[in-house]
């Protein structure tokens, strides 16, 4: 590998494979956007529909819940593709719950709010732990982490003052400004992609270029090559 050359960066093939799929959907992240726009508006009206809609956003996480338990059943064998397929059936059926009583769903999700913030700090958290190698930005995640694991215990410790009405308007607020967030992080994802998508052909290694043919050596001009005595 010739000196200067990033070993980390993709083939020129691949490379241009990956800006060809950024230029033909960079605009589903934009679409993405507009439907996170949609849900926030949703959410933060507080009122039933609002309910409804974190009822069906609950119900949308079991689904997917569900199929990547499946997917798992699919490549596993034995106990372990039993445990993921019963994962998987109780995931679809409360998706199906959440789908037809999504009200219910919601005030279900802001009775057990304190063990769902708990359970996301744990997550997060050990996402920075395992993320310090690859990032200097890892304490972030930890920062995060312990935070959420804090108002967690927080809301589990003061039910007398937390009623139901108070977790229900701290859920609306926290999944509206999410839905926010998501949707200005995907409206940059998707004009990063269409940049990517209009810049100009990756260029290919330096290895590939044609060598330059060495310089052969002359005498200096005036000057006589030596002579070679002769042997015997």
């Amino acid at each position: 590998m010739a000196p200067g050359t990033d070993s980390t960066a993709p083939p020129p093939a691949v490379a241009q494979f990956l800006q060809g799929q950024a230029a033909r959907w960079w605009w589903v992240p934009l679409v993405a956007a507009g439907a996170w726009v949609v849900i926030a508006w949703l959410v933060l009206r507080a009122d039933y529909r609002s309910l409804a809609t974190v009822g069906v956003l609950v119900g949308v996480a079991f689904l997917l819940a569900a199929v990547n338990e499946g997917a798992l059943a699919a490549v596993v064998r034995g106990w372990w593709a039993a445990l993921h397929a019963g994962l998987a059936v109780v995931f679809v059926l409360g998706a199906v719950w959440a789908f037809v009583r999504p009200v219910n769903t919601f005030f279900a999700l802001a009775s057990v709010l304190g063990l769902l913030l708990f359970l996301q700090g744990i997550v997060t958290l050990s996402r920075g732990i395992a993320m310090r190698e690859d990032t200097p930005h890892w304490w972030l995640e930890l920062l995060s982490g312990g935070l959420l694991i804090l108002l967690a215990i927080w809301v589990s410790t003061s039910d007398g003052v937390w009623d139901l009405a108070g977790r229900a308007s701290f859920i609306l607020l926290w999944i509206g400004f999410m839905a926010v967030f998501r949707a200005i992080s995907d409206v940059m994802l998707a004009f990063s992609l269409r940049r990517l998508g209009n810049a100009g052909p990756p260029a290919g290694p330096a290895d590939d270029a044609s060598p330059v043919p060495p310089q052969q050596r002359r005498a200096p001009e005036g000057a006589t090559a030596p002579q070679r005595t002769p042997t015997a």
